[in-house]
């Protein structure tokens, strides 16, 4: 029994293993999910990171977003693992609000490729 599953193996990695297999290396992926979009928000007048009571909303045709950030981390993520061609609006209270022009996300054979942006904001 065992000289079965020993041949058995020897066949598939053999067969895995083909002269057609050796023109590319083979590509390890991750399991990770990557944002496809990361913003920092600054105040314009002291360049200060804002992060409370701000809301950054991204739009790709039908789909919407209202990203997410950590407690400790001044950046905002979003889009995980999705190409598209964004809209991004941010906004907060006392501040002029900001569209940005298309932002388009690619991917590599693995992930997105993320695409970071730094936002100022004016006071009002």
């Amino acid at each position: 029994m065992k000289r079965v599953i020993v041949v058995s193996m020897i066949v598939i990695f053999w067969a895995c293993n083909t002269d057609d297999d050796k023109t590319e290396d083979p590509v390890f992926c991750t399991l990770e999910a990557r944002p496809g979009i990361e913003v920092r928000v600054k105040d314009a007048s002291d360049e200060m990171f804002l992060v409370e009571g701000v809301e950054i909303v991204i739009t790709d045709g039908d789909y919407k977003e209202t990203l997410t950030s950590f407690s400790d981390n001044n950046t905002f993520f979003g889009a995980y693992e999705r190409t598209g061609t964004y809209s991004i609006e941010v906004s907060k209270n006392g501040y002029q609000t900001y569209t940005s022009t298309a932002v388009k996300v690619d991917k590599d054979i693995c992930h997105v490729i993320t695409e970071n942006l730094e936002i100022t904001l004016e006071k009002i």
